[in-house]
């Protein structure tokens, strides 16, 4: 490979991860500090890059000479970020998923795929209730922070400005097509929260189970309304204004690993989840391609249930509704 060619490559990838709305040579530029016009002369390959500049691009955006270079070295470069209760916090990790979404929505073609083990972050935020609920459980058990060791769950507790910015999320979400593969299990693990604290003590009460699970309700019928209709609309919206393509599978047996691959004109990206609410991500070819294969294959085996299939689609969701009504009738008697 002549080294104009990989110099060329390295800013195809480079202009790939930038997006479209955004100047790259400003970028660029940015992370070498250097002039735009240099920038554009490297580009242009009129001017050689240096191994430093290299490494810094390299390095800023998570560029694998290995998979440039075309070498078989069965690794695979991802990228992401440790939570650490120490220093986590959960409107800063809302602003991430942000940007993450503004970008994936600045390119012409986009869709997202998502294996769901469990519900999927995003619906959690059509309802304060769950979203507090789920916010409330992250940091006191699974983050374990020391402030949460003793506090009991109260829905008024939920900070009004943190809702208001998953409302961001959603409607950013709302906007982005998606896929999404669904098991009659997607939902347990969200039961098995809710029954976790209700058996420790955290609630003050069953009532707030119940009114848990009466929203969780008002969701799975948001979830069966949006399937019907093959889109997303607002949970309050009378209009059901249609945004991005809402496409629905159901699979009798895969239980899904909560891992999320996106295509953004063309260019694929893994998302591969770990230790709950951490994740790591990679845009390796090899890699990315397989998941794609994984995902396609995965769909063939599993019924589509959005706007088609209304039988199959209404007995997964009676599935779901029964799954909620036991438990309610559980707290009742």
């Amino acid at each position: 490979m002549e080294s104009g060619d990989l110099q060329q490559m390295i800013f195809n990838i480079v202009k790939s991860k930038i997006g479209p709305q955004m100047s790259a040579a400003e970028e660029i530029a940015k992370v070498l500090a250097i002039s735009t016009d240099s920038a554009y002369r490297r580009m242009r390959n009129e001017k050689n890059i240096s191994l430093d500049e290299l490494y810094k691009l390299c390095t800023y955006y998570h560029i694998s000479l290995d998979q440039l270079m075309n070498i078989q070295s069965g690794a695979f470069l991802f990228y992401g970020n440790l939570v650490d209760s120490k220093t986590f916090r959960f409107d800063a990790y809302l602003k991430s998923v942000i940007k993450d979404l503004n970008y994936f929505n600045s390119f012409r073609e986009k869709e997202m795929y998502y294996l769901c083990k469990d519900m999927p972050i995003f619906h959690h935020f059509h309802f304060r209730e769950i979203a507090a609920f789920k916010r409330f459980f992250w940091l006191k058990t699974y983050l374990q922070f020391p402030e949460f060791k003793h506090r009991k769950f109260r829905f008024e507790d939920y900070p009004q400005e943190m809702f208001l910015e998953e409302q961001k999320v959603l409607d950013l979400y709302n906007q982005l097509p998606s896929v999404e593969l669904w098991n009659v299990e997607s939902l347990n693990i969200i039961i098995r929260q809710i029954e976790y604290y209700r058996t420790s003590g955290v609630f003050e009460s069953d009532k707030d189970a119940f009114v848990l699970y009466e929203t969780t309700e008002k969701l799975i019928d948001h979830l069966e309304q949006q399937a019907a209709c093959g889109y997303k609309f607002k949970y309050d919206d009378k209009s059901r204004q249609a945004l991005g393509e809402f496409k629905m599978y159901f699979n009798e047996v895969f239980l899904g690993d909560n891992n999320i691959l996106v295509v953004l004109d063309g260019v694929k990206t893994t998302m591969i989840t770990h230790s709950t609410i951490n994740y790591m991500a990679t845009r390796d070819p090899v890699f990315t391609e397989n998941m794609y294969k994984h995902i396609t294959n995965l769909m063939k085996r599993s019924t589509l249930i959005s706007s088609v299939s209304e039988r199959e689609r209404s007995r997964f969701f009676r599935i779901l509704k029964e799954k909620i009504s036991h438990r309610k009738a559980a707290l009742l008697y």
